[in-house]
């Protein structure tokens, strides 16, 4: 380890033995010979890396990746099986928000019970209360037992005790986005602050349109591992073909990647494109079957299966249609939605004007629809639909798929509302001044 760095792991793993059975732990225990009635399950395997005094460092990966495991690992949460690592000053963690606080205690009381625990002197705390207050901003309650909180409450405190502390090493584990939208603007504001000054930051967000906006660096975990770092754009671009399914070759760190050409519509003989991505498991589908869509997909500009897309470039939408019937000039639609069920923006090819013809049973055909990305940085949902308009105006269903797919957009600048006007702004000074 050297003294120099601020945050540096090497060899850093974690195992957890798993057993088929509860009674298997105590068996094992008392076996004299020691036998093993478990199997080792690698939460981590062998992470090493280094991190400079004040960059902000992105962690992304999966579900189950080990990101987690590992920022807790760092702020002595929990003890790894193997490798050592060493954090250079003050460090202040948002992981699990208010994990340490005793709900029979006030709000007073559990500032600085938890400030005491971090090794900060009574007036160490005095000094800082004020501002901890300001920024929880939950009034009297503070004086109140924290059972009594609701959840938006306690959040926030957890949150003000932990961001105003002034650390020098800020390790965040999706904890930005808590409390109302107002909250949250504050809580990005602080955390701008942080990085403004020089402080250190190890970050871990599903949130893409952040890692490439604050981070200087990103690492990219599979499975526990490390399987490439360099810059957030780069690691992003990683992150959406891991989800997709895609294969990709790991880049040394800040190595730019070459383009690669545009793969078939279909990657592996027989695959379809919606077996790449993790589905809706609460998705609704229904319709009369006359024509199914038995097949979606999304591709960005270079024709790839994604389930992310940077704002601005365009992107392609695709289903596949069977036809069980015959059916005269059919609708295919889409939706985006965000994760509150609010309809985004969408079109069909009824509002577009496009004639569908008709449709023979066993018919099969490729729907597209091509766009720009205008969308701000978040998360979305994708509809898809095949509909008619009878004779009498009734909207009769073919086939439906609510919230089927989710989509990242992301973004490294934010505006205002849900699109980007794209504007170009100029500025003319009048009557210069004379010199």
């Amino acid at each position: 380890m050297t003294a120099e760095k601020a945050v540096s792991a090497a060899g850093i793993t974690k195992i957890y033995p798993l057993y088929n059975k509860k009674s298997d732990r105590l068996i094992e225990a008392l076996d004299p010979r020691k036998r093993p009635r478990h199997r080792d399950f690698y939460a981590l395997q062998d992470v090493s890396f280094q991190i400079e005094p004040g960059e902000c460092v992105g962690f992304v990966g999966r579900n189950g990746s080990g990101k987690s495991t590992l920022l807790k690992i760092l702020t002595g949460v929990l003890t790894p099986s193997q490798g050592t690592f060493a954090l250079q000053g003050k460090v202040s963690a948002l992981l699990e928000l208010g994990a340490g606080f005793n709900m029979e205690y006030t709000g007073i009381e559990n500032i600085y019970l938890n400030a005491t625990v971090m090794g900060f002197s009574r007036s160490e705390i005095d000094a800082r209360l004020p501002d901890i207050l300001e920024f929880a901003d939950i009034g009297e309650f503070v004086y109140q037992p924290v059972k009594m909180y609701s959840s938006g409450m306690f959040v926030r405190l957890a949150f003000a005790l932990a961001i105003n502390v002034d650390p020098d090493i800020l390790i965040v584990d999706e904890a930005l986005s808590v409390g109302d939208s107002y909250f949250q603007q504050k809580c990005y504001r602080k955390f701008m602050d942080f990085k403004r000054s020089g402080k250190t930051i190890l970050f871990v967000t599903h949130d893409m349109g952040s890692v490439i906006k604050y981070c200087n660096r990103a690492y990219l975990l599979d499975s526990g591992r490390i399987v490439s770092s360099g810059r957030p754009k780069t690691i992003v671009d990683q992150y959406k073909k891991l989800l997709a399914g895609i294969a990709f070759d790991a880049q040394a760190p800040d190595e730019p990647q070459a383009e690669e050409a545009a793969l078939p519509e279909d990657l592996e003989p027989g695959a379809s494109w919606k077996s790449h991505y993790t589905l809706n498991r609460e998705d609704l589908t229904y319709g009369s079957g006359d024509l199914e869509i038995t097949d979606f997909g999304i591709f960005d500009e270079q024709g790839r299966l994604c389930a992310a897309l940077n704002k601005g470039g365009t992107y392609t939408i695709r289903m596949k249609v069977e036809a069980h019937a015959d059916v005269t000039d059919p609708i295919f639609a889409f939706t985006i939605k965000d994760v509150k069920g609010n309809e985004i923006t969408g079109t069909n090819t009824y509002y577009e004007d496009i004639g569908t013809g008709t449709l023979k049973k066993g018919d099969v055909l490729t729907v597209s629809f091509t766009q720009r990305v205008d969308l701000q940085g978040s998360q979305f949902f994708l509809s898809l639909g095949a509909t008619k308009y009878l004779a009498d105006g009734t909207l009769k269903v073919y086939h439906r798929l609510y919230d089927v797919l989710e989509l990242n957009i992301l973004s490294a600048k934010t505006t205002v509302g849900w699109f980007d006007p794209n504007s170009v702004i100029t500025i003319e000074k009048e009557n210069p001044a004379k010199s």
